[in-house]
């Protein structure tokens, strides 16, 4: 009965940790992720320093919001994004840079999910 629960508590982990990445997975949110390592930011200031559409922004805020990686509070009529949990994601993004100083090319070069010829996030959206 032991090794059923296990299962199912790695299951659960495993969706969790999947849905994570995938917050993660597109150049743009990764970009904003990033950029809020730095503090927090309005939309329009994330607009201006990343290149990107306000819906493009606005969209993968709250997709960040959704996943609880972002949190929003409201400053007049403005709202300031910051990082929910920044020592974590700060972490977090440490590691990837480790693990791809390991891997080398490897990733970019992946067939099915390399920046090259693959339906990775190369292409910003």
């Amino acid at each position: 009965m032991t090794e059923v629960v296990d299962d199912a508590m790695d299951e659960r982990a495993l969706t969790a940790a999947a849905c994570l990445f995938t917050g993660f997975a597109e150049r743009s949110r990764l970009a904003i992720v990033q950029h809020l390592l730095l503090g927090e930011h309005r939309v329009v200031d994330l607009t201006a320093h990343l290149g990107l559409a306000q819906s493009t922004v606005s969209k993968h805020l709250a997709c960040l919001l959704d996943c609880g990686i972002v949190e929003v509070r409201p400053v007049g009529r403005a709202s300031l994004y910051s990082l929910a949990h920044p020592r974590a994601t700060r972490a977090l993004l440490g590691a990837a840079e480790q693990l791809l100083a390991a891997t080398g090319d490897a990733v970019t070069l992946c067939p099915t999910y390399g920046a090259v010829g693959g339906t990775g996030s190369g292409a910003a959206s």
